[in-house]
């Protein structure tokens, strides 16, 4: 069996904690650390620092979930695993050099950008596979993460930015997208309790739709436009090329993805 050191256990490490059980992986397994791991569930056990992990623990890999200003302070404590496990971080903007230059040149860092739907396993991760990542480390990777979600592989890390502004950042996109259409409805009139459940279930279904249709999201959004009706009105407004939705979210994703780079240092 794998044994699993998650290291921090905030919303997305809980979330894959929750995934790797439901997959019948063996609580008893598992190590978290982190001293204020709230509702651990039953058999996991719990350390308050890297220190207090038993001695006896020898994890296979150990995955890196605490936020990225923490990692420099965090992440040395678990050198003494580099050569033995596979050291898998979800840290946004902190390349594969950044934890080798922690841990020493003999570690294998598998580094990953995950997302908040992983927290009903709708997720999608990327990730990158950095020097000294066995095949078998790698395929161990893609299991844990295919527990919340898609995985997918890149080969050149300067992506890696791009993917966290896109998928990482994105669902704030789509739940900023549902608090708009809410507040845009009820200033056409409606309640803004009905506003708001009629923007949540719009979202939901459409994403629905996209997930189970063959159809491209463009094809999607042409079946449900009418020449000269009144999404076709709404969206003239929304395509517009210079201050609609398109060139909006293209800035939008610059940012984040300028944001990665610094945060790299």
């Amino acid at each position: 069996m794998t044994k699993i050191l998650l290291v921090g256990c905030g919303k997305m490490g809980s979330a894959m904690l929750a995934g790797w059980l439901e997959q019948g992986l063996a609580a008893a397994d598992m190590v978290v650390v982190d001293p204020h791991a709230a509702q651990v569930p039953d058999g996991v056990a719990v350390a308050a620092a890297a220190a207090a992990v038993p001695a006896a623990f020898s994890p296979d890999i150990v995955i890196l979930a605490v936020k990225p200003q923490m990692m420099p302070d965090v992440v040395p404590a678990y050198a003494r695993f580099a050569g033995r496990a596979v050291f898998l971080s979800i840290a946004a903007g902190k390349p594969v050099a950044f934890f080798r230059a922690l841990l020493g040149d003999a570690a294998a860092i598998v580094r990953a950008m995950p997302n908040t739907p992983a927290a009903v396993r709708r997720g999608i991760t990327v990730c990158i596979a950095g020097p000294g990542v066995s095949d078998a480390g790698r395929a161990a990777c893609q299991s844990l993460l295919q527990a919340v979600g898609e995985v997918a592989w890149i080969d050149d890390e300067s992506q890696m930015d791009a993917v966290t502004a896109v998928s990482g950042s994105g669902p704030a996109y789509v739940f900023l997208l549902a608090e708009a259409m809410a507040a845009a409805g009820e200033k056409a009139g409606l309640p803004a309790d009905l506003a708001a459940r009629l923007a949540r279930a719009t979202v939901m279904g459409s994403g629905e739709l996209l997930r189970q249709s063959p159809d491209s999201a463009a094809q999607l959004r042409i079946n449900v436009t009418s020449p000269g009706g009144t999404t076709a009105a709404a969206l003239s407004a929304l395509m517009d090329e210079t201050a609609g939705m398109g060139p909006l979210l293209a800035e939008a994703v610059g940012r984040a993805t300028r944001r990665g780079r610094e945060l790299a240092g």
